[in-house]
């Protein structure tokens, strides 16, 4: 390589790189101005560094096979801060591939402002239930509060006001906080984070959080720390019934309650993206299913949608979870006395039966089971399906990635075409489930899908989209799908 090119090419880097430090505080203004949540192809850009814009326009290659920059997202970003755009996700990249293949010379701000033109000027209707109570504070419960307070920057949104736990020796107070501030898998939380302990209260970046000590849901009064009609997110999993559940409404200032488990009975089991058109107004519990449910059923849906699934079977390869033991004791499972961290353990699903309930179409139509693995997160369901009908890998794969990219699934499911990526690669992916193309294999109707999944934070993003749906704060996605 000449001289000249070697300077060309860091030339490049340091001009785009000046253009991303130009974007973040129109990221920053738009978002906690307009509550306006933008995005390059479902990667959340709000908060982020230099490097990780520049990264995220180095994805859009990986998935659309064309080059996004800066350079052409950077224009989108300017028309939108000056336009009075009311709450909506924008995905910066999208619209800027739009506005190249569509654009017709029109001048970039009047595109968008077409674009937009159901949300400028808009005011959308006022949600209820605002007020978010965390019962139970493990590792579900923890990045659910990372979650909300990472999304609370915009206000008018989802407020994490209190946590409820049981008191603990020692300490307690600064325990739970050491807890959120360090994670040993998804790193350090993202802000300040002091902690009151006159008041018993978390501040986390500016988030007043309440730490209610508490044996039974009953017997809170949550209107006497300011909170009314809150969305209680039990993510402790020891009631998962109606009645159990029902505890919690009796607590003065609870309005909803939602469960971080698969619902037993008749509650609602909701996979986001799939059926969460069964949520209805006065609807009090309601079930998020299990993490492998929201993996498997976005990618069951749409290849029963294309191709007919006349039956399959399921079988996790799952992290190891707190339910098992670090060595050799009892346990009232079957095999998972045995120590987690030195063994793969055949244990049990529901996970394939209860995609029923989000799916009815697909009923007894597949069996399933799980291998607990040692490692502490990011599980794999292997998917192995009889089609209706005889598919190639390369078609079900090019299927599979335009719907992560243009559908109604495309927060659910995610895409990846690397014949490098292990598991430690999808930690903290927002989607429920991402498709690993290399692995795929078809012959006649037979296909095998290899489907990974952050079992913890993606779950998590899957459970706060109910929760925004349920309080009346999900925003419309633009650009819109034609």
């Amino acid at each position: 390589m000449s001289q000249d090119m070697r300077e060309a090419c860091l030339q490049d880097w340091m001009d785009r790189e000046a253009i991303a430090e130009a974007m973040i505080p129109l990221i920053g203004s738009l978002y906690r101005k307009n509550n306006v949540v933008t995005a390059l192809y479902g990667r959340p850009v709000v908060n982020r560094s230099v490097i990780e814009l520049m990264k995220a326009h180095r994805f859009v290659r990986h998935m659309e096979k064309q080059e996004l920059s800066v350079h052409d997202t950077f224009p989108i970003l300017q028309a939108l801060s000056e336009l009075n755009v009311a709450r909506a996700h924008i995905d910066l990249g999208k619209m800027a591939v739009k506005f190249r293949n569509e654009g017709n010379g029109r001048d970039v701000k009047d595109f968008v402002a077409e674009e937009l033109k159901d949300v400028i000027g808009q005011a959308p209707a006022e949600g209820e239930n605002r007020d978010v109570v965390l019962y139970g504070f493990g590792r579900i419960g923890r990045l659910l509060a990372r979650i909300l307070i990472e999304k609370s920057g915009g206000g008018n949104g989802l407020r994490l006001r209190a946590i409820v736990v049981r008191r603990g020796k020692g300490d307690d107070l600064v325990k739970r906080a050491s807890l959120l501030r360090r994670d040993s898998i998804h790193g350090t939380f993202r802000g300040t984070l002091t902690v009151d302990h006159e008041n018993e209260a978390l501040i986390a970046n500016g988030n007043y959080i309440k730490i209610i000590y508490a044996n039974n849901p009953a017997e809170i009064d949550y209107t006497q720390y300011g909170i009314n009609n809150a969305l209680v997110i039990d993510n402790t999993g020891v009631w998962r019934d109606e009645a159990g559940l029902g505890q919690h409404l009796e607590a003065k200032g609870t309005a909803r309650v939602l469960l971080t488990a698969p619902g037993k009975g008749d509650l609602k089991n909701v996979v986001y993206g799939i059926n969460n058109n069964v949520i209805e107004a006065n609807d009090k519990i309601l079930s998020a299913a299990s993490c492998t449910t929201n993996a498997i059923t976005p990618v069951l849906k749409v290849m029963n949608d294309a191709y007919g699934i006349d039956n399959g079977h399921v079988e996790t390869v799952h992290s190891y979870t707190n339910d098992q033991n670090l060595i050799d004791n009892y346990h009232k499972g079957d095999r998972r006395g045995r120590s987690a961290p030195l063994n793969m353990v055949i244990t049990e699903t529901g996970a394939a039966s209860a995609v029923a309930k989000a799916l009815p179409q697909l009923k007894g139509k597949l069996t399933g089971n799980a291998i607990r693995v040692p490692t502490p997160n990011v599980s794999m369901a292997i998917l192995s399906l009889n089609l209706n009908k005889e598919v190639t890998a390369e078609e079900v794969n090019n299927f599979l990635r335009e719907q992560s990219l243009h559908s109604d699934v495309q927060k659910q499911i995610d895409w990846v075409n690397s014949p490098e990526v292990v598991s430690t690669d999808f930690v903290g992916n927002s989607h429920a489930g991402i498709v690993d193309a290399q692995a795929t294999i078809a012959n006649g109707n037979r296909v095998n899908l290899y489907v990974w999944y952050d079992n913890e934070y993606g779950y998590s993003r899957q459970v706060v989209r109910i929760a925004q749906q349920v309080c009346g704060v999900d925003y419309p996605v633009y650009p819109a799908r034609g």
